[in-house]
């Protein structure tokens, strides 16, 4: 079955629940197959617009965050009243935070006389070099023919990019609070376990043991703050944020996921951070003669 949807784009502005602060928001005008094309995209609650009426539906981020985006409310824009008939759910992607209707009403209501752009899916993805060029070499077109996947990944390449460098930045800065926190630590545990480093070494424990014992607490810590971090990130899921795409302007909402790549990574930094941590402590403990250890504890 061949599915093709000519769809149109356009921002408008509207007020944020329970502040007076406005934001871009993306009404996307659809075709009947458009949700066919889009699997990801389900309706959870409500109806369908029906073609050719000043029905909408909502994307779920954005019935949850602006006012009048709400099942059965009512938007005012492009001089029309528009009544919120379905509430659906894009999953985590950012269609979840457009508004979606009937592209020939808006159309008419925006004044566009052109589509923003046509959506197909392809018999044979094998043929998209065929495809693009046969679509970009026609006179008659002004069209840049991609997949709809890296459309949107250059969409939001800017805001990847600052989201990855303020993540870096603030993982830098609480790592080396983190490393510091354990050196103190280790420090302090050195310092109050004198005697029973000398008595070790009197009953035969070499300073490898030695080092190795502090360097496995100092691990076994870095473990456990890891792992408490990981359960308490995991409950971040169900939670939902919202920033403004800076080469689109509209608002775009977004939720953390917590993947065992993710997990296996943190953990692996929290079992650096000990290490670098405890390394010092370590080999101060190791390096005590048993004589000054023993006289001190």
């Amino acid at each position: 079955m061949r599915l093709a949807a000519k769809e149109i784009v356009v921002l408008i502005s509207l007020q944020k629940r329970g502040t007076e602060s406005p934001s871009n928001v993306v009404i996307r005008g659809i075709s009947p197959v458009s949700f066919g094309l889009r699997p990801q995209a389900r309706l959870v609650q409500g109806r369908m617009p029906r073609p050719g009426t000043y029905e909408i539906i909502s994307g779920k981020a954005v019935s949850a965050r602006f006012k009048g985006a709400g099942m059965g409310e009512k938007l005012s824009f492009a001089m029309r009243e528009w009544t919120i008939v379905g509430i659906f759910d894009a999953g985590a992607t950012g269609f979840s935070s457009e508004i979606w209707g009937d592209a020939d009403s808006l159309m008419q209501a925006f004044r566009r006389p052109l589509y923003s752009s046509v959506v197909f899916r392809m018999e044979d993805p094998e043929r998209l070099g065929s495809i693009k060029a046969a679509i970009e070499d026609d006179p008659r077109l002004s069209l840049d023919a991609k997949l709809e996947t890296d459309f949107y990944s250059e969409q939001s390449r800017a805001l990847s990019l600052f989201l990855k460098v303020l993540g870096t930045t603030l993982t830098a800065i609480f790592s080396i609070g983190a490393i510091i926190g354990a050196v103190i630590t280790m420090y302090s545990a050195v310092a109050g376990r004198v005697g029973e480093i000398g008595t070790l070494r009197a009953l035969g424990f070499g300073r490898t043991s030695i080092l190795a014992a502090f360097l496995a607490e100092s691990l076994l810590t870095g473990l456990a703050g890891g792992a408490i971090g990981l359960l308490a990130a995991s409950f971040l899921r169900f939670l939902s944020f919202s920033t403004l795409n800076f080469q689109t302007f509209s608002e775009l909402a977004f939720s953390f996921t917590l993947t065992l790549r993710t997990a296996v990574l943190s953990l692996t930094v929290a079992l650096v951070m000990g290490l670098a941590g405890g390394l010092l402590p370590a080999i101060k403990a190791s390096r005590m003669k048993i004589t000054d250890a023993l006289r001190t504890g």
